[in-house]
């Protein structure tokens, strides 16, 4: 759950369009953690993935002090890393949802690469065998 600081508000008080994509980037970074491959192991991996695209629907608007789930669902992985996003108020009402899109690119040559690296590969099969193995 995040609640919403009064520095991340515009002027007629919701959240400014912009600090969304803060919301979107805490919840990538934590699936990402999850997945076991975090920015730190992206770079260790010689990839890096800059967002080239991204969309968002705002639904309603946010504010002050409430108190918001944000979720996010990795959809695509092979070749690029497409993410959905959901912003719910308290009662689980749909806010806001949208959709980042990265790219490999060789950390060295910073060339975009086709394809994810094996590491993350099999760092997502892992976790996918985990999610449905019994007792999971």
């Amino acid at each position: 759950m995040v609640r919403i600081p009064f520095h991340d508000l515009d002027p007629a008080g919701f959240v400014w369009h912009g600090r969304y994509f803060k919301y979107f980037e805490m919840a990538r970074s934590s699936l990402l953690d999850s997945v076991g491959y975090n920015y730190l192991e992206m770079r260790q991996s010689g990839c890096l993935w800059p967002i080239v695209d991204t969309q968002v629907r705002f639904l309603k608007p946010l504010t002050l002090h409430q108190e918001i789930r944000v979720s996010a669902h990795l959809t695509e992985w092979e070749y690029r890393l497409v993410f959905n996003y959901r912003v719910e108020d308290e009662q689980g009402q749909l806010c806001t949802r949208g959709t980042t899109v990265q790219v490999p690119v060789d950390a060295a040559t910073l060339e975009m690469q086709l394809g994810a690296p094996d590491l993350l590969l099999r760092r997502i099969s892992e976790r996918l065998a985990a999610e449905d193995s019994p007792g999971t």
